[in-house]
């Protein structure tokens, strides 16, 4: 089993040699051009050069997709700026709600266009819904 191991490593270590290895080209005495990783013995032979590839350029697609993903990422910072604010302005809201109802204890609501007045429990548990609502969205 160390023997498989051992073959397989070195296969893969030694690998990258033998792809790099020059290649020869020469033309035999009847014509016929041959490519061999040895020179042949007694005749000029040349060193193929292989071209490397030309560098991929970014196309219009490439950089249309980032300007879309900028004008996404823009479009996400705008909302999140604007759910900010409309929070902020919540919680002034509640907090100063919470105020009124912790200092007054007579409060009064107008409802299809009368005002009444709260009465203990309900003055409560609109306190302890305010407070709830500041601990859940304000900090």
């Amino acid at each position: 089993m160390r023997r498989i191991f051992l073959c397989a490593g070195l296969l893969i270590g030694l690998g990258p040699l033998s792809i790099a290895a020059p290649i020869y080209k020469w033309v035999d005495a009847q014509g016929v051009t041959h490519f061999d990783a040895q020179p042949p013995s007694g005749q000029a032979a040349s060193v193929v050069t292989v071209p490397s590839p030309p560098a991929a350029k970014p196309t219009a697609t490439n950089s249309g997709a980032i300007g879309d993903q900028q004008a996404i990422d823009k479009d996400i910072k705008r909302q999140v700026a604007r759910q900010q604010a409309e929070l902020k302005v919540f919680c002034e809201q509640a907090r100063t709600n919470l105020a009124q109802l912790q200092n007054n204890p007579r409060l009064r609501e107008e409802r299809d266009g009368e005002l009444r007045r709260l009465d203990d429990t309900q003055r409560q548990e609109r306190l302890a819904e305010t407070q709830k609502q500041i601990a859940d969205n304000c900090m």
